[in-house]
């Protein structure tokens, strides 16, 4: 069986819920280099395939600006939750030239501030300036902006992988090439300008209340009201109505990873909100206790379900899901919908069999 076998099964349903980080189950550090083996024999696989039918190469550029504006704007976010959970007065909190800006006024609290901000174990990512007079100046390192460009190729090559998957693209291989780009294989594959169309092309997620006015079973049978839609279900095709004004935007999703939740034991994946998003997330919740709510991704609902209590802490589960491998996926396709900046081309060829290169 090919390595890229088809994903089987998917998820039922999500549970929104507060959720902190340290309940996900992390993956073991041998099971990445297991992926990193079989990822290095695919590529292997695809070059030899390659060179023995022909296709193409695409190579692909991450937006590394986007990424380096995504790590400012994620600390500007931690420092206004910190301020505001020790309810520390503050003024002039705002993102400038790289890095974050916050006046506090009295001496111990800015001590209180930095010792959340900016542990020992935090002083190689972020730098601090204390210009004695209450105002504060956080910047992130080089480190830290390499290390969130990493985990960008690393997320970018992971959506690519599932986007080849989905469209039956067989023996295609994806590997980073320096430090932000991305190299695609493709055997057999003879019109590279299709496939870039479709991989360069982000995906999106938003978040978005079911019409409850509406009985789904005779949406297509009656006019719908205007402010509502007929969407389809990612696995089943289902039909659900659903909002049109979005309730929060992908652009707000700082993360999503799989797990296992540790009560259960069951799959999960998990999901966290950006400061903006958190906020959004909460006065939605808050207002429409008992309603259903979808996940919606590139116009299809990924996944549905009552909030059953307002959600405040800006994080939330997918359950339901039935094996770690489905989790994965679905974790993969909420990542795609909160990747800062877009996948650019920078080459692309169709390259010939080396039997046939050698006779011209």
């Amino acid at each position: 069986m090919n390595a890229r076998g088809k994903t089987t099964g998917l998820f039922l349903a999500f549970m929104l819920a507060s959720a902190a980080c340290s309940a996900i189950a992390a993956p073991r550090s041998d099971d990445a280099l297991a992926v990193d083996k079989m990822r290095a024999a695919i590529a292997a696989n695809a070059e030899q395939a390659l060179a023995k039918q022909g296709g193409s190469k695409i190579l692909f550029k991450v937006d590394a600006a986007a990424s380096r504006e995504a790590v400012v704007t994620e600390l500007r976010d931690d420092v206004y939750r910190t301020v505001r959970e020790g309810r520390i007065p503050f003024s002039g909190l705002a993102i400038r030239d790289g890095g974050v800006e916050i006046r506090i006024a009295d001496a111990k609290d800015r001590q209180r501030v930095l010792g959340k901000l900016v542990p020992p174990t935090a002083a190689e990512t972020i730098g601090v300036t204390d210009s004695g007079d209450g105002l504060i100046r956080l910047t992130p390192t080089e480190t830290s902006f390499a290390a969130r460009l990493r985990e960008l190729v690393t997320q970018s090559s992971e959506m690519i992988d599932q986007r080849l998957r989905n469209s039956a693209i067989r023996d295609a291989s994806e590997q980073p090439d320096g430090v932000d780009r991305i190299r695609v294989l493709l055997p057999g594959v003879r019109d590279p300008e299709r496939v870039s169309a479709m991989l360069s092309k982000r995906g999106r997620v938003t978040f978005r209340l079911i019409d409850v006015s509406v009985i789904a079973a005779l949406a297509q049978k009656n006019p719908l009201p205007p402010g509502s839609e007929i969407l389809r279900d990612f696995k089943t095709k289902d039909i659900h109505v659903v909002l049109k004004d979005v309730a929060v935007e992908g652009d707000d999703l700082i993360d999503a990873s799989p797990g296992i939740d540790p009560q259960s034991k069951q799959p999960i994946a998990s999901f966290r909100f950006n400061g903006r998003g958190t906020r959004r997330f909460a006065a939605i919740t808050q207002e429409n206790v008992g309603r259903p709510f979808a996940i919606v991704f590139d116009d299809q609902v990924l996944s549905s379900s009552i909030i059953r209590e307002p959600i405040v802490g800006g994080s939330g589960l997918i359950s339901g899901i039935v094996t770690i491998e489905d989790a994965n996926n679905v974790a993969m396709l909420l990542r795609s919908g909160a990747l800062p900046g877009r996948l650019s081309v920078v080459d692309q060829q169709v390259v010939e069999p080396v039997a046939n290169a050698a006779k011209q």
